[in-house]
């Protein structure tokens, strides 16, 4: 549950904010305050959620620190999605695993799942070492088991998310709220694939005090429309295993590698950016608390593609067989953290936007 400080705090703001609404151009969230005059938590999980953080209100604020007033937007509404992200989780008792998110955490996790792996692909008589076909990653893993545990693990993923953001719009869509009409749904869409409010005040986000640049919203898309590429790479593998019985290995031209290829550079080039971005940036602009969280996911994110494009690399090589192993186990490590990671942000800042333009719609 958000606590009970955070709210009264996240309410005080809000409520100057609605008062003053000098940055009611800057992004959505500053309408959808102007539709409320009271802020209960729904209300401000909303808003935190909708926030993108591109910190254009902190420095056009009069009331910023140092003023005794101390409004500071980007970083209250931050600490409100973090707690959000706990509350909403599935299953609830893994909530505090948002807090417990680091590097350690993530490099533990995939540790356990390379050996896991290993001990499985022992059991099952896969080989390690090249006797079979280059490239054959089935004669390491056999296919079967290979499904049945990404099947399993991308079940269990699916399920936390769909719990965790039906919970979410449980509470910020309110009784009695209508269907968005498919015009509000694409709208929402639209803004949550550009990444509209990143632009701040429609001059790049905000990194420091007259500072503005294109990158973090450039290394947002790159590492979003990677992982899009990653998805859709291992679909229509699946797509020529299943419907075409055409088994891989897959030539260097074909669909599935070129989209693998093109998005695991992708999931190098975004997250890497988003890290050397974030160092640069203000901190006051966000919640410390999330720190560690984000740097998690942008290793598991990182050392996935790097191990997942070395693995295309030396795949006829007697190295195949254990850098599968490797690789496979920073998949599982990062899918299984997902629905604990700074990862949800991307789903329920969408239900927000679509939230947004329902408002917009029953206005």
């Amino acid at each position: 549950m958000l606590s009970t400080e955070l709210i009264r705090e996240g309410e005080h703001i809000m409520t100057v904010c609605n008062a003053c609404r000098y940055c009611e151009a800057y992004c959505a969230v500053f309408p959808a305050m102007e539709n409320r005059l009271t802020f209960a938590k729904g209300d401000l999980t909303y808003l935190a959620n909708l926030c993108h953080n591109c910190g254009e209100c902190l420095y056009a604020c009069q009331y910023a620190p140092p003023h005794e007033f101390a409004i500071d937007v980007p970083r209250t509404l931050a600490k409100i999605q973090l707690e959000s992200y706990e509350e909403y989780c599935w299953p609830r008792p893994l909530a505090a695993a948002f807090r417990r998110n680091s590097l350690l955490t993530a490099g533990s996790l995939a540790s356990v799942m390379v050996l896991a792996l290993l001990g499985a692909t022992r059991a099952v008589g896969g080989q390690l070492s090249r006797t079979n076909p280059a490239g054959d990653f089935y004669s390491v893993v056999p296919h079967d088991v290979m499904i049945a545990v990404f099947g399993a693990v991308g079940l269990f993923v699916a399920v936390a998310l769909v719990v965790g953001v039906r919970r979410f719009w449980r509470d910020v869509a309110g009784a009695g709220s209508t269907m968005p009409s498919a015009g509000a749904l694409g709208r929402a869409l639209r803004d949550a694939v550009t990444l509209r409010y990143l632009e701040g005040n429609g001059e790049n986000c905000t990194a420091a005090e007259e500072t503005r640049t294109p990158w973090r919203r450039v290394f947002h898309h790159f590492t979003f429309y990677g992982f899009l590429l990653c998805f859709a790479s291992t679909s229509v593998a699946a797509l020529y295993h299943v419907g075409f019985g055409w088994i891989a290995p897959y030539g260097y031209t074909s669909v599935p590698v070129l989209l693998g290829t093109t998005g695991g550079i992708a999931l190098v080039i975004g997250p890497i950016g988003l890290f050397a971005d974030k160092q640069r940036r203000d901190p006051a602009l966000g919640d410390p608390a999330q720190n560690a969280m984000s740097a998690s996911l942008i290793a598991l994110l990182v050392l996935t593609s790097l191990t997942g494009l070395l693995l295309l690399v030396l795949r006829d090589q007697r190295l195949m067989g254990p850098l599968l192993i490797v690789h496979l186990g920073f998949v599982l490590a990062l899918f299984v953290t997902l629905p604990y990671s700074k990862f949800v942000h991307g789903f329920y800042r969408t239900a927000a936007l679509l939230k947004y333009q329902l408002e917009d719609q029953e206005a």
